[in-house]
């Protein structure tokens, strides 16, 4: 921890982002059935404190000079990328491969657009990050689900029954690391692994590596491209500060292909489209990959890990309910199998009478039936008055 990441940033106090037109809060009644004056958001993945000093004040400087015009030269947006995945993940990257894309939804829509065509098998493991459903399924391909083994309290892979599970067709694995919505750190070996199925089956690696950033003390996060290397042929890692920064509203993600075939097709498809990314999302993303960045960042993980601590005690204090250890990731995956209950009684306790909206564990796929995904980034208050309506919700088993 640097010297600057002792600085007192603030992430307790409140923002109200009812009425702000914010996805995460202003759809609880509408999508939930949660009642919007008192109803805890805790769905969506971003946070509800104000992002680092630094990329405000680049916001700002933007503002403040007046004009938004076309732009040109990325190349200190891409030299901060670099130092930042330098620096943080030990991964060397040179700026030629750097494509961006409209945030990371859009770049594993683009992939799939890209590499794959219409009607094909894409592969993922599950339960994974429900959005790797959805894309997929919307781009009008069909999914091949290759279950995690639950082992305990950590899921693990079976790279066996995966193969069992291939058509044959599959040109495609899109893969999640850290692993949402479990927080699953991978190790290298395990990578290598999965870098290595994909290769003899024939499968270009989609790698979504948006929460590189969020590893708790004991692990620690190799990317894609430095475990596996000799597969740097077929890899396409997907990154953003969206998450890191909750930025995500800026729409800035990038494609890192060191490959140049793979590179140029993804290039070739975005002149197509006549496709750039936004003056702000560049100036915002260049301030938050630096030393003032990675100081706010290292805070905000402590925040978090005290954010953890509040609600698994909380949660696990309930009979039958307990809280996967999270390795990363600020998004508690709740098992409540242990109740007895049916999803839909658990969903009704959590919605109706806890009023809190989390992420429905089945959208996840395989292993998610009876599980809720809750999103810790917020206040501490917040957190403990989360924990305390849960209890509330279950005290009959107590």
């Amino acid at each position: 921890m640097t010297e600057q990441s002792r600085q007192p940033f603030d992430f307790n106090t409140p923002i109200e982002r009812r009425g702000t037109h914010c996805s995460k809060w202003d759809t609880l009644e509408s999508r939930f059935g949660v009642p919007s004056e008192d109803g805890i958001s805790m769905w969506t993945a971003d946070s509800d404190y104000a992002t680092a000093p630094c990329v405000l004040r680049a916001a700002q400087a933007q503002v403040d000079h007046g004009v938004f015009g076309y732009f040109t030269d990325q190349s200190a947006y891409k030299e901060a990328i670099g130092w930042w995945m330098q620096t943080r993940h030990n991964w060397q990257i040179e700026p030629d491969w750097i494509l961006t894309a409209q945030g990371l939804g859009n770049a594993i829509a683009l992939c799939i657009d890209v590499w794959s065509a219409p009607g094909a098998p894409i592969a993922i493991f599950s339960p994974v990050y429900h959005e790797f459903f959805y894309k997929i399924r919307k781009a009008g391909r069909e999914v091949t689900e290759c279950p995690l083994r639950l082992d305990g309290a950590r899921y693990e892979l079976d790279l066996d029954d995966a193969q069992n599970r291939l058509t044959g067709d599959e040109r495609m694995l899109i893969w999640c690391s850290p692993q949402n919505p479990s927080g699953r750190v991978w190790t290298r070996d395990e990578l290598q692994s999965v870098a290595a199925f994909a290769a003899r089956n024939d499968m270009i690696l989609i790698t979504d590596e948006v929460h590189q950033d969020f590893v708790f003390p004991g692990r620690r996060f190799v990317p894609m491209d430095v475990a596996a290397r000799a597969q740097r042929d077929r890899t396409v890692t997907l990154t953003a500060a969206s998450k890191t920064f909750n930025i995500a509203g800026m729409r800035t993600g990038n494609m890192i292909i060191p490959d140049a075939e793979l590179r140029g097709a993804m290039q070739q498809r975005l002149r197509s489209l006549d496709f750039d990314a936004n003056l702000l999302g560049y100036k915002m993303v260049t301030a938050a990959y630096s030393p003032e960045g990675a100081a706010w960042a290292d805070a905000q993980l402590e925040h978090l890990a005290g954010n953890i601590a509040v609600f698994d005690a909380a949660v696990n204090a309930i009979p039958g309910v307990r809280a996967m250890p999270l390795e990363a990731t600020y998004l508690a995956w709740v098992d409540f199998s242990g109740t007895g209950m049916s999803y839909d009684e658990i969903d009704r306790r959590v919605r109706k009478s806890a009023r809190i909206a989390p992420s429905a564990g089945p959208d996840f796929g395989v292993g998610g039936a009876l599980s809720l995904r809750f999103n810790l980034a917020t206040t501490r208050a917040r957190v403990i008055e989360a924990g305390a309506r849960l209890q509330a919700a279950f005290a009959d088993l107590q």
